[in-house]
């Protein structure tokens, strides 16, 4: 506290301390948006460390484009660490990769559900496991380059989507823990869109500045689920029939772990009458069911494992007026919220939405603002009409 006995005021990421004095965990990608993070901090004059995690085996994937956290990319975190002059380091995280993320992954799609990896990667390694190495770092809070913004409210901090919609990452944050939101920081969430990112990038002279975005799961090579599958659990690609939803055989299939809901292209079912989409995976009959469009029609979608970030308590109410996500591509719709304990509820959507899948995210926000008010993962078979 200043001499005077005044209060003395908060740095940039919010702490009454010289930024000099703030130690900041930088999780680093290998990206742009992390490295300009980085860069940017440091600039400030924080006390930076950067942090990279060996998630797989990097030497399979060293040439391997669109994927985070592979050889490149940690290589590239490095380089950017050097160019601006703080301490970097690799933490082999493999196993505990494997364990949290992969295995449920590979049990997910064999079970018939639409997995969203990147969320459990966030929720269990990054914002659990990493979280608590920069604690023991003495750091003073973690930053990351995710494009979703943290504000003070009258309760404390709360999730808010980015500033540009084409880049919000909030659908892959929702698990976020209000615990968790104390401790981390956002700087990207605030900027107009990703050339704005990118001249920050130019700005610092980082070696990453023109660095295209990652696109796979990092895991996930070409985006081919079903081979990564079979490698983990074998004999998974199991071949059955393609059932109409009347009880029709129209044909085969290789393995259900090469279809998901809503799918309608590679069916192999030609000729016939009407176009047809996956509407259900039998995983033990080991079939795929097909069926018209308006099969795919969800109204009700059964929600668990719900992490709430709202100010009241979630069975505090009987119905929350909310808008919902269901994929992460998808604009969020009105819905009703139905609690039915602390981490289970019935999402009522007011217009049906198709392609709905158990495995998939349902992500809450509040009525005609930013704020994420949490989500949960939707299961079951979705009641469609």
């Amino acid at each position: 506290m200043p001499r005077d006995g005044a209060p003395r005021a908060l740095n940039s990421l919010g702490f009454a301390k010289p930024v000099s004095e703030t130690r900041v965990l930088v999780a680093m990608s290998g990206g742009v948006d992390s490295s300009v993070v980085a860069a940017m901090l440091a600039e400030e004059g924080y006390d930076v460390v950067g942090i990279t995690l060996q998630l797989y085996d990097h030497g399979a994937a060293l040439a391997k484009k669109g994927a985070c956290c592979a050889g490149r990319d940690i290589h590239d975190a490095r380089r950017v660490a050097e160019s601006v002059g703080f301490p970097h380091y690799v933490l082999d995280y493999e196993n505990v990769f494997r364990d949290a993320v992969i295995e449920e992954f590979a049990d997910s799609y064999l079970a018939g559900a639409t997995p969203v990896p990147c969320i459990r990667c966030n929720e269990r390694v990054k914002f659990r496991d990493l979280l608590a190495t920069a604690k023991d770092l003495d750091a003073d809070c973690m930053a990351t380059g995710h494009y979703i913004q943290r504000k003070l409210g009258p309760n404390g901090a709360e999730l808010h989507c980015a500033a540009d919609p084409a880049r919000d990452q909030s659908y892959f944050l929702f698990s976020t823990t209000p615990d968790q939101l104390d401790y981390l920081r956002f700087p990207l969430g605030h900027l107009p869109n990703k050339d704005a990112t990118r001249a920050l990038a130019a700005k610092y002279g980082l070696p990453v500045a023109d660095k295209p975005d990652s696109q796979d799961i990092c895991f996930v090579p070409e985006g081919n689920y079903a081979s990564v599958i079979e490698k983990l659990r074998p004999g998974a690609a199991e071949p059955g029939e393609i059932v109409h939803a009347d009880g029709r055989v129209l044909g085969t299939h290789k393995g259900v772990i090469h279809y998901t809901i809503g799918q309608r292209r590679g069916l192999g079912i030609g000729g016939l009458d009407e176009p047809l989409y996956v509407v259900r995976l039998d995983v033990d009959a080991r079939q795929v069911v097909v069926g018209p469009k308006e099969m795919l029609s969800t109204r009700i979608v059964p929600v668990r494992e719900i992490n709430w970030l709202g100010d009241a308590p979630l069975t505090s109410r009987p119905e929350w007026e909310v808008s919902v996500k269901v994929r992460s591509t998808r604009p969020p719709r009105a819905a009703i919220l139905r609690p039915l304990s602390e981490t289970e509820a019935e999402v009522e959507l007011l217009t049906p939405e198709e392609g709905v899948s158990p495995g998939q995210a349902c992500v809450l926000y509040e009525t005609g603002g930013s704020r994420v008010l949490g989500g949960g993962w939707i299961w079951r078979g979705a009641n469609r009409g």
